[in-house]
C-alpha cells in the first residue's frame, strides 16, 4: 500500500484540497492519502515543517509526504522533491525543506518539472511526481539534480551554564504552549539543578511534570511532550490565552548556581 500524507495551507472551505486528491487518485487509485492537516496558517513554512518533523517517522519506509505550504508561483520559483531515510518529501523550494533537515545530500534532491502558465501548478506537478515514484520509477529520473535549496535557519534557544532562552515556536489546538528547548538541551544544562521557568509576568513553574493530569484542574504545568520538545500547559485549559503567549514570545529558564564546595 502506498501512504501519502498531505500537509497544506490551502484550508478546507475551498475546493484546493479536493482538486489536488483528485489528481492524485486519477492517476494512481491504489493510493492512500493520509491528511495531516490542511490548517497550516497560510504561507506558514515554519508551522508547516514543524508539523511533519513531528509525524514523518510514524509512517513506514516508501511513505510520500506531500507539502503544499506557500506554493505562490513566482518567477524562478521551483518545486522540489528529497529523498530521505526511505522517505520522499515533495515541497516548494521555499525555505521548507532546510527547516526540516539540517542536511540533504545532493545526490537525494530533484527539480519537479513545473509549468509557471498554470494558475494551481502544484496541483499537477505533486501529482506526476507521485505517480512516478508509486509506480516503482527510479528517483533519478525525475528530474534534474536541485542546485542548492533555499535556506532558512530555524530559531534556536540562546543557552549559557545558568540559563536558557527559548521561543515559542507553535501553540496547538488546545493552546498548549511548545518551546523550542529539547529535552536533551535542558538535561544537559540543568545537570540535576532545580529551575524556574519564566514567562510573561506569571510566577514560575518550577517543576516538570511527567503528564498533564500530575497537577489539579486549571493549574499550570510544564512537561516534555511527545516530540521532546518543552510544552506550557494547563490541564483542562488554554495556556495560550490564559498566559498570553504567542509565537515568538520568549521564555527562559533559570537554574541554580552550581554549588561549590570548598576545600
Amino acid at each position: 500500500m502506498q501512504f501519502t500524507t498531505l500537509t497544506t495551507d490551502f484550508g478546507t472551505q475551498d475546493f484546493y484540497v479536493g482538486a489536488l486528491k483528485g489528481a492524485l487518485l486519477r492517476r494512481v487509485p491504489s493510493l492512500h492519502l493520509v491528511d495531516i492537516s490542511h490548517d497550516i496558517p497560510p504561507f506558514d513554512i515554519v508551522r508547516g515543517a514543524f508539523v511533519v518533523a513531528n509525524m514523518w517517522r510514524e509512517f513506514p519506509e516508501g511513505t510520500i509526504h506531500l507539502m503544499g505550504v506557500n506554493c505562490v508561483y513566482q518567477q524562478d520559483f521551483r518545486f522540489v522533491v528529497a529523498r530521505y531515510e526511505g522517505h520522499f518529501f515533495l515541497a516548494p523550494d521555499n525555505g521548507l525543506l532546510s527547516l526540516l533537515f539540517s542536511h540533504l545530500e545532493p545526490n537525494d534532491l530533484r527539480n519537479l518539472p513545473a509549468n509557471p502558465a498554470e494558475h494551481f501548478a502544484v496541483k499537477n506537478i505533486f501529482a506526476e511526481a507521485v505517480a512516478h515514484l508509486a509506480e516503482g520509477k527510479p528517483f533519478d529520473a525525475l528530474g534534474e539534480h536541485a542546485a542548492p535549496l533555499l535556506e532558512r535557519i530555524s530559531i534556536q534557544p540562546v543557552i549559557t551554564p545558568t540559563r536558557i532562552r527559548g521561543t515559542v515556536i507553535h501553540v496547538d489546538n488546545f493552546e498548549n504552549v511548545v518551546v523550542n528547548i529539547r529535552r536533551e538541551v535542558f538535561e544537559t544544562v540543568a545537570n540535576g539543578r532545580p529551575f524556574s521557568l519564566f514567562f510573561k509576568r506569571n510566577d514560575p513553574i518550577t517543576q516538570l511534570s511527567g503528564n498533564y493530569c500530575d497537577v489539579a484542574e486549571g493549574e499550570q504545568l510544564c512537561l516534555f511532550n511527545t516530540a521532546d520538545f518543552l510544552e506550557i500547559a494547563v490541564n483542562m485549559g488554554r495556556a495560550a490565552t490564559l498566559f498570553g503567549l504567542k509565537v515568538e514570545d520568549v521564555v527562559e529558564i533559570v537554574f541554580d548556581a552550581p554549588v561549590s564546595i570548598a576545600n
